[in-house]
């Protein structure tokens, strides 16, 4: 696997595809700048090198055309004051400007390269769309593992124009290490914890992990068809009735392949799907009509304490609970603790997919964990076992 540490970028211009695709306020101004913090280590190492680096990104989804809304222009200033450098602005990522702006770029300056979106080209993976961003640099670096699931032109079909010159940034290595990690080397026992309200979406992360791991912890809506198809009584519960024979199958498959299966045995049930609702601890195979289960019970927190602090690499994908609410929040935060407890004892933790990284954010365990997930599509491919096809672009000879 090359990365950015097996080349040395003196007097080079290093063309680099970032994930700035970050969230912008009604004066255009930066609202979360974690994803232009994440490059910022592979960016320095270019510069430090003695070398220059153009960086192409997309931001929104301008469907092919020019929106200024959606201007790579309104984040300069962020990316300036982040990496300490004042940052150049093309304002096109191709064609005479762009040449013209990366002619006149000299050792040690970054320019960014304005939304590859505005051309329909970078969606559709076209061949002289991404020959023509090639021009722009003489080594190739893919950063952005945000985008690595998406054959588009700039983060797979531009590899090819760099046989010999292409690698991964610091920020995509760490992803495929820490995937790497939980799949295939992480000490064991290995433990997943999946939460979220169905198990439609967590199938094929289901069935391609019951080889990997030791345990399986299964919290949030998607235990009421579990809970449901071996005859518990769910009340007004999430339930997908059209799973439960699925969920069984899952069982059986585990049991077959001699992974424990953790599934809450109270809940905090509720009697309506608000904050000010009523609420009361009950056994999960016995939750009223009329009630709903919207977060793990105390007896269930317990038990999935002793399971993670056993553990020595552990999988998050998923809340516990109604997160968003803080009076369903409890287990969710629990879990964190008790990961964050695991992690000081020298587990491995990784944290990825789309809600399980806002409770992480939201609660303060983003300095707990070992490594957060900045992808979550791409995090949810990579747990179903698919080659990325921006991951796969590098590491073809």
């Amino acid at each position: 696997m090359k990365t950015i540490e097996d080349y040395n970028f003196k007097h080079k211009k290093a063309l680099v595809r970032v994930d700035f695709n970050v969230p912008l306020d009604a004066e255009f101004k930066v609202t979360d700048t974690n994803r232009i913090e994440a490059a910022k280590p592979t960016i320095m190492k270019i510069l430090k090198d003695g070398g220059s680096a153009v960086l192409m990104s997309h931001l929104g989804r301008p469907k092919g055309q020019v929106n200024p809304d959606m201007s790579l222009r309104h984040i300069c200033n962020a990316v300036s004051q982040i990496i300490a450098v004042k940052v150049k602005f093309s304002e096109d990522c191709i064609g005479e400007k762009a040449m013209n702006a990366v002619d006149q770029l000299k050792d040690g300056e970054v320019l960014l390269l304005e939304n590859l979106r505005f051309h329909a080209e970078e969606e559709k993976g076209d061949k002289s769309f991404a020959e023509a961003l090639s021009e722009l640099g003489d080594i190739y670096v893919n950063d952005a593992f945000g985008t690595a699931h998406r054959a588009h032109a700039s983060t797979t079909i531009i590899a090819q124009f760099f046989p010999e010159k292409k690698c991964f940034g610091y920020l995509l290595a760490k992803e495929i290490e820490a995937i790497e990690k939980v799949m295939r080397t992480g000490e064991k026992p290995v433990t997943a914890i999946l939460g979220g309200a169905k198990v439609s979406s967590k199938i094929t992360i289901i069935e391609n992990i019951l080889d990997k791991v030791d345990h399986l912890i299964i919290g949030g809506g998607m235990t009421y068809t579990f809970v449901k198809a071996m005859g518990g009584e769910v009340g007004d519960s999430i339930c997908e009735d059209d799973k439960m024979e699925l969920a069984l199958d899952i069982m059986e498959q585990a049991k077959k392949k001699n992974v424990s299966i953790h599934l809450p045995v109270d809940v905090l049930a509720a009697d309506s799907f608000s904050k000010d609702a009523r609420t009361q601890i009950v056994s999960v195979k016995h939750i009223p009509k009329g009630w709903q289960g919207l977060d793990a019970g105390p007896e269930t927190l317990k038990m999935f304490k002793k399971v993670i602090l056993a553990s020595k690499t552990i999988l998050w994908n998923g809340p516990v609970g109604v997160f968003e609410m803080e009076k369903f929040a409890k287990g969710t935060i629990a879990i964190g603790n008790y990961i964050d407890e695991a992690t000081k004892n020298g587990a491995f933790s990784l944290v990825g997919g789309g809600d399980s990284v806002a409770a992480v954010k939201q609660f303060g365990f983003e300095d707990k964990v070992s490594y957060v997930s900045t992808g979550g599509g791409a995090m949810l491919e990579s747990l179903e076992g698919k080659t990325l096809p921006g991951i796969a672009a590098i590491l073809e000879a």
